[in-house]
């Protein structure tokens, strides 16, 4: 018997992305299905749900379109864990080691400034997947100059450890770390959070875009901000 072709939306369908909706779909879902002209990851009982591995910006058309219509769940993962292999040219494993970061359902801001505001509609749900992921390397010359020419072929979903769900402003708020002051800038925050200052920038920008935090003063070239 010969096979059915693939659909459109899984011809350049890379493991991650293939991997994470497999283990999202429940029976009965609509694989890559035409919603308002555009190719659905999953249709749950007239929930759309997009599987988002890579930037947030490339689906802000998409979701403004859809948003006023339908409910959306944007599932983004994360890695906690990300085991790097590396092989030659034949394909053969030259190494495989654990990377020494860690990412945390946080980390998920540096996508989410792409459009903060879909929190305030009552239809826009995050689901943050932390998971543990293997990324597959091979070099080359001239590429990649971050990672010394190392250039990433793909990247392949090992396990899922834990959701957070973000769909509500308060629930983005959650994700402030305990303990830091009520009134702060992005440096304490950056310190609070084990995370870069860009990070804790991105936080305070969407935090403030839902009104959860506000600006109350200067402190030198330093906003201090404090929760609403």
């Amino acid at each position: 018997m010969a096979s059915s072709p693939p659909r459109v939306g899984t011809l350049r369908e890379r493991p991650l992305h293939a991997a994470l909706k497999r283990w999202y779909a429940e029976p009965g879902d609509l694989v890559e299905h035409p919603v308002d002209g555009f190719v659905i990851d999953l249709v749950r009982d007239g929930l759309l749900i997009e599987i988002q591995t890579r930037s947030f910006a490339s689906m802000k058309r998409k979701l403004a379109a859809l948003l006023p219509d339908h409910p959306v769940r944007v599932v983004h993962p994360i890695a906690s864990d990300c085991w790097i292999l590396k092989r030659d040219d034949q394909g053969a494993v030259l190494s495989r080691r654990l990377s020494p970061k860690h990412g945390k359902a946080v980390d998920v801001v540096a996508e989410l400034v792409s459009f903060p505001t879909a929190l305030l509609e009552s239809g826009f749900t995050l689901d943050v997947l932390l998971v543990q992921q293997e990324e597959v390397r091979h070099h080359e010359s001239g590429r990649a100059w971050r990672r010394r020419g190392w250039v990433v072929d793909e990247r392949r979903l090992l396990a899922v450890t834990n959701r957070v769900t973000i769909e509500s402003p308060a629930d983005l708020a959650g994700l402030l770390p305990q303990g830091l002051p009520e009134q702060f800038t992005t440096a304490d925050l950056a310190t609070a959070l084990s995370r870069p200052r860009r990070l804790a920038q991105q936080m305070t920008y969407c935090l403030r875009r839902v009104g959860q935090v506000a600006e109350v003063s200067r402190n030198g070239n330093a906003i201090v901000y404090t929760r609403v």
